[in-house]
């Protein structure tokens, strides 16, 4: 009795251990929580005084381009421009920071879950394989043994007590670390963001470099004299001749004149009453933005199952060998592939030029998920072909690329040609739709409304028109 008494005790003590063991990562996690929310306040309190300080830059500039043209306007919309963008890098550097530390308070949590799952799945098996010893005793050896029914009972009983507990915990604790996991994971996702925005932000502060060189090259050639200013303006304008001949770069392909390219992008806004300007704006964003562009091979950069089959499809049909065309190439934080001006990728393109999958009679994927096809080509749900007259379109060809940023374009509302739904439609393109309403997203819609303002004023010059004076002053175009 006394023995049997020992063993339920020793049950129980087993029990306790665990017991606490995940009162000790319980206790932990919930340490770990505080941490972070210390953390998190500290940088939320941080990131609220930078937009703060972004506020008052874009205040600035919102108030300095409703002022005439003059040297102190123009170098306090430079000044203001640099700050504003050296506090955005900032404010993502800051993020970028309280996700790393994030992540890191995550694994340690998910390192003391998975210690403790490894030692109870050890004690596991060890009763299992005691339970087993004693199950496998014959009636002639227990009576052998020296030992009576009860204690043989008395075990199983015990071992069956704490083999249930160590079931229950490792149940437990395995959902905590679970949904750990799956908390680090999206954090991941977010610093994946975080870390993609930032590398476009770097390209802007390149940017942002060249424009404090230019101000200190006015401060020096001007000596602070507005007269000498007004002089360097005038003698910067450009001729409508210099306008036309001006090189007009293109991502996945050569450059074309400005001529050209004006003349593409006045096709398409025929077409899907998009302004030519916007057309160009994005078009010349996506080379911009893309150290990667043209840089990637398919076999290698491209998403395989999403991008690959139709791909090797239209360059088959477009009779291009796909290793000498130029993609995207790959970055950390997903796949490359995108291909021409327009930077599309495979199964955007499909969309929009009439490729089918005949899985599904659309240009989507399978049930399944899978994107294998296999793909066809159909004439009459071709929307840039029936545009441009060239069937089947191609990606590379400046005049079918131009079309298909247009119809995208339109489809997300640019057509209205106000400054807002304009502005939605360039966040759409280069950002989806959904991240419309994500401030941290803004800058590429602000990119491409600067550079199509910057474009309408050279058709403006070729045309006579005055549609960039009357743009320059809302605020959608407020920080170029």
């Amino acid at each position: 009795m006394f023995k049997s008494f020992l063993r339920k005790i020793l049950g129980v003590l087993i029990l306790f251990t665990l017991a606490y063991e995940g009162f000790s990562i319980v206790a932990f996690a919930q340490a770990v929580a505080e941490d972070v929310l210390a953390l998190r306040a500290k940088l939320e309190a941080e990131l609220s005084s930078i937009e703060k300080e972004i506020g008052v830059q874009k205040t600035i500039l919102e108030a300095k381009q409703k002022e005439g043209v003059s040297l102190e306007r123009d170098v306090a919309i430079l000044t203001a421009q640099i700050q504003k963008a050296k506090l955005s890098i900032k404010a993502r550097n800051l993020s970028i920071s309280g996700l790393v530390d994030d992540i890191g308070l995550k694994n340690r949590t998910i390192g003391k879950y998975s210690a403790k799952i490894d030692r109870e799945r050890e004690s596991l098996a060890g009763l299992v394989r005691r339970t087993n010893e004693l199950d496998s005793y014959s009636i002639v050896e227990v009576a052998l043994s020296g030992r009576n029914f009860s204690e043989f009972f008395v075990d199983l009983d015990n071992f069956q007590y704490v083999e249930d507990g160590i079931v229950a915990s490792l149940e437990s604790v395995g959902v905590a670390k679970k949904t750990t996991e799956e908390e680090k994971k999206i954090l991941e996702n977010k610093k994946a963001e975080e870390t993609d925005l930032r590398r476009v932000q770097e390209l802007e502060k390149k940017r942002i470099e060249a424009k404090e060189v230019e101000k200190k090259n006015i401060l020096k050639v001007t000596k602070g004299q507005e007269a000498a200013y007004q002089a360097i303006l005038k003698e910067k304008q450009q001729s409508a001749a210099q306008i036309r001949a001006e090189l007009f770069s293109l991502s996945g392909s050569t450059a074309i004149s400005f001529e050209k390219a004006l003349a593409y992008a006045r096709v398409a806004a025929k077409k899907t009453g998009v302004r030519p300007a916007m057309i160009l704006g994005i078009i010349a964003e996506e080379s911009n933005l893309g150290q990667n562009v043209g840089k990637g091979t398919w076999t290698v950069d491209m998403h395989k199952t999403r991008d690959v089959p139709v791909f090797k499809y239209l360059t088959s049909l477009l009779g291009l060998n796909p290793d000498n065309m130029p993609v995207s190439k790959k970055v950390w934080y997903g796949y490359g592939g995108a291909m021409g001006p327009a930077q599309f990728i495979p199964s955007t393109w499909a969309c929009f030029s009439g490729y089918i999958n005949t899985t599904t009679g659309k240009c989507g994927k399978n049930s399944d998920g899978s994107w294998n096809g296999p793909w066809e080509y159909n004439k009459n749900k071709d929307r840039v072909g029936k545009l441009t007259g060239n069937f089947p379109p191609n990606p590379w060809d400046p005049q079918d690329a131009f079309m298909a940023s247009a119809l995208y374009l339109s489809d997300s509302g640019a057509y209205k040609q106000t400054s807002k739904s304009e502005f939605v439609s360039a966040m759409c393109y280069l950002a989806g739709c959904g991240n419309v309403p994500n401030k941290k997203l803004w800058f590429y819609g602000d990119d491409v409304m600067c550079l199509a303002l910057k474009y309408q004023r050279n058709i403006d010059i070729l045309e006579g028109t005055n549609i960039a004076a009357k743009r320059a002053v809302d605020i959608y175009h407020s920080g170029c």
